[in-house]
């Protein structure tokens, strides 16, 4: 978990040499202590000429409960955003927010289109990805495990108006991964964690989106996975010119990965900024990158 675990430098005194484990208490208290007013026009610059994907002022959360206070997000099309910050900061509650998982107070979720922006914040989650082309990419665990890797894949398909519609796209996906295709007639349960990783991934692509929310791609995973995981989503943003934000308990990996990066505290935005720049924060390293 980001932050428990933090390693620090040893402390010397009548205990001797020890490291300090952190609290998650104390990684909000000093990640709140490095936070920096980021304007609506920074993350404007950062998304680039049209941000694909807008939130503005979003207060958001479960039953009564407000987790997410005046958040605002630009990602541009095409590009990767990253959101880190410490457990409990709100991170997978804006993704949830997006689709329509949260009941949303006040604020909007805004898509671009040709001919300006559409308010997409109150549309349900079947809506959002018929009508907005965005998909939602579970953690771990969301595929049929008694049905076929190839059921899966149609069972991506459920919106479309014909059913040979959702086996064409299949086809397609097997073209291009080969090692879901040789496992079509499997039953899903029987995979590794990096090949059901790759159909939860590959189901939401069946109806072809053009905006992927995905919640903790690592999680539970193997560290040759989780390259091949980071590796689809790259070829997905690079090759397909996808739109990905992106939570991901490996802070380091996950700025890796992306283009952009939002530390979150406490449900605000904390900092903004390249992730090159951010993974050269010495702050942003000793709170969330190990060192």
């Amino acid at each position: 978990m980001i932050g428990i675990m933090q390693s620090h430098a040893a402390e010397r005194g009548k205990f001797g040499d020890v490291d300090t484990v952190i609290s998650v208490d104390e990684v909000e208290r000093q990640a709140s202590a490095i936070a920096r007013e980021v304007g609506v026009n920074q993350l404007d610059e950062l998304a680039g000429p049209g941000p694909h994907l807008r939130i503005n002022d979003l207060h958001a959360g479960y039953g009564q409960m407000e987790i997410l206070h005046g958040l605002n997000l630009r990602v541009g099309r095409g590009q990767s955003l990253c959101l880190i910050g410490p457990n409990g900061a709100g991170k997978s509650t804006v993704l949830h927010s997006i689709f329509g998982f949260t009941n949303v107070f006040s604020g909007t979720v805004e898509i671009s289109h040709d001919s300006g922006y559409s308010d997409v914040t109150h549309l349900s989650a079947n809506a959002k990805l018929r009508s907005a082309s965005i998909a939602y990419i579970l953690q771990d665990k969301s595929v049929f495990p008694a049905m076929t890797v190839e059921e899966n894949l149609w069972m991506g398909g459920y919106l479309m108006q014909h059913p040979a519609e959702a086996k064409i796209a299949a086809e397609k996906i097997f073209d291009a991964y080969p090692r879901l295709a040789a496992r079509r007639k499997h039953p899903a349960g029987v995979l590794s964690g990096g090949e059901r990783r790759l159909l939860e991934i590959s189901r939401a692509l069946v109806v072809n989106p053009q905006v992927l929310l995905v919640d903790e791609p690592s999680i539970g995973l193997e560290p040759r996975f989780i390259d091949m995981v980071f590796e689809i989503l790259a070829e997905l943003q690079q090759k397909q010119g996808k739109t990905i934000l992106i939570v991901e308990q490996n802070a380091k990996k996950g700025l890796e990965f992306a283009d952009v990066g939002y530390v979150l505290v406490s449900g605000k935005l904390a900092l903004a900024g390249s992730t090159k720049d951010l993974l050269a924060n010495p702050d942003v390293g000793r709170l969330f990158l190990g060192g």
